[in-house]
C-alpha cells in the first residue's frame, strides 16, 4: 500500500526538552516558597498536640512577645544579607540604645527626646558601619565585629557596668500597653514585617538591595549607588536594633549594659531559616517572619518542657547550622 505524499501521517511528539526543564524548574521554585511554610504549620500541628499548654492563647501572646525584637532586627538583617553583609553588633547596639535611653530619661524626664536620641544614636553606629564596609573596603565580619565590642564596652562604661533603673510611667507604658488583647511590642513588630515587607517588594531600595547582593559589579554599572544603598541598609539596621532596645527597656523598666547576649545569632539563624540567602540577593519578608517563628517555638517549647538552659545552646546552635546548610543547598540548586 503506497502512501501518497498529499497524506498526512500523525507521529506523536515528545515535549521539548526546554519546556521540561522550564516545567522543572518552576516546580522546585513552588517547593522551595513553601516548604517552609508547611514545615511550621506541621511542627505547629504536633506541638500543640505533644506539649501541654503550648496553644493556651496566653502561651502564644508570650511566644509572640519573646520574639518581637528579635523579629524587628530580623527585618533589616534581611535587607543586610540580601545585599551580601550581615552586621554582628546588632546585640551591642540593643543594649546600648536600652541604656542611653534609660539615662537621657532619667536626666530629662522626656520620653520623646531620649528615645529619639538612642534611635539616632543607632542609626549613626549602623551609619559608620557602613562607611566603613563601603568606603573603605573592610570586611563586615571584621567591621562588625570590632564595633560589636566597642558598642557593648560603650554601654559598661556609661553604665558604670550597672542597670540603670527607670520609673517614669509614661516609657513603662510604650511596652506595658496592649490594643485588642496583644501587646505594643507585637503591634511594632508586625508594622517593621509590613514595612520593610512593602520597602522589599514594591521600592527601588528593595530591587536595588537584592541587584547588590546578586551582582555588585553589573549592579554598579546598571548606575545603582552601592556604597550609598550599603551605608544605608546599616543607618536603617542601627535605628531598628535601637528602637529594640528601648522598647526592651521599656519591658525590663531599665538599661541592661548586658542585655542582649548571642542576640545577633539568634537574627541571623532567624533569617537563613527563613530563606535568606547568605550569597545575597535572595529574600522574602514572609520567609523571615517564619524563620523568627521557628526560633521561638523552638526556644518556647524547650521552655515549657523544662529542658536545661545547657542543651539549649546546643539546640540553637544545631538551627544554625541547619539554616547555613539549607541555604548551601538552594546556593547550590540554583547554579546547577
Amino acid at each position: 500500500m503506497k502512501v501518497t505524499t498529499d497524506e498526512k501521517v500523525s507521529v506523536p511528539h515528545p515535549a521539548e526538552p526546554g519546556t521540561q526543564s522550564a516545567q522543572h524548574r518552576q516546580l522546585l521554585q513552588l517547593i522551595d516558597e513553601f516548604s517552609l511554610v508547611l514545615i511550621f504549620l506541621l511542627l505547629f500541628v504536633v506541638l500543640s498536640i505533644a506539649v501541654p499548654h503550648f496553644l493556651s492563647i496566653e502561651n502564644l501572646l508570650g511566644l509572640a512577645l519573646s520574639v518581637s525584637q528579635i523579629g524587628m532586627v530580623a527585618c533589616t538583617m534581611m535587607f543586610c544579607l540580601a545585599s551580601r553583609d550581615f552586621d554582628l553588633s546588632v546585640g551591642s547596639m540593643v543594649a546600648f540604645a536600652g541604656v542611653l535611653c534609660a539615662m537621657i530619661l532619667n536626666a530629662t524626664d522626656n520620653v520623646v527626646i531620649s528615645v529619639a536620641a538612642a534611635v539616632l544614636a543607632g542609626a549613626l553606629i549602623g551609619f559608620a558601619n557602613g562607611s566603613i564596609i563601603a568606603y573603605l573596603r573592610i570586611n563586615a565580619l571584621i567591621t562588625t565585629l570590632a564595633m560589636m565590642e566597642i558598642v557593648r564596652g560603650l554601654a559598661f562604661i556609661a553604665s558604670g557596668g550597672q542597670a540603670v533603673g527607670v520609673s517614669n510611667e509614661a516609657f513603662i507604658y510604650l511596652a506595658g500597653t496592649a490594643f485588642l488583647g496583644i501587646s505594643m511590642p507585637i503591634w511594632t513588630t508586625l508594622i517593621c514585617f509590613i514595612m520593610f515587607g512593602v520597602l522589599l517588594n514594591k521600592t527601588v531600595y528593595g530591587r536595588n538591595t537584592l541587584a547588590i547582593g546578586g551582582n555588585p559589579e553589573a549592579s554598579r554599572l546598571a548606575g545603582i549607588k552601592v556604597e550609598r544603598t550599603r551605608v544605608l541598609i546599616f543607618a536603617i539596621q542601627g535605628a531598628v536594633a535601637a528602637l529594640a532596645g528601648v522598647i526592651l527597656a521599656s519591658r525590663i523598666t531599665s538599661g541592661q549594659p548586658n542585655a542582649a547576649q548571642g542576640f545577633e545569632l539568634n537574627v541571623i539563624s532567624a533569617c537563613v531559616l527563613g530563606g535568606v540567602s547568605l550569597m545575597g540577593g535572595r529574600a522574602t519578608i514572609s520567609g523571615v517572619a517564619i524563620g523568627v517563628l521557628i526560633m521561638g517555638t523552638a526556644e518556647n517549647v524547650m521552655d515549657l518542657l523544662n529542658v536545661s538552659a545547657f542543651y539549649q545552646y546546643l539546640v540553637r546552635g544545631a538551627i544554625l547550622l541547619i539554616a547555613v546548610l539549607v541555604d548551601q543547598l538552594r546556593s547550590r540548586a540554583a547554579r546547577d
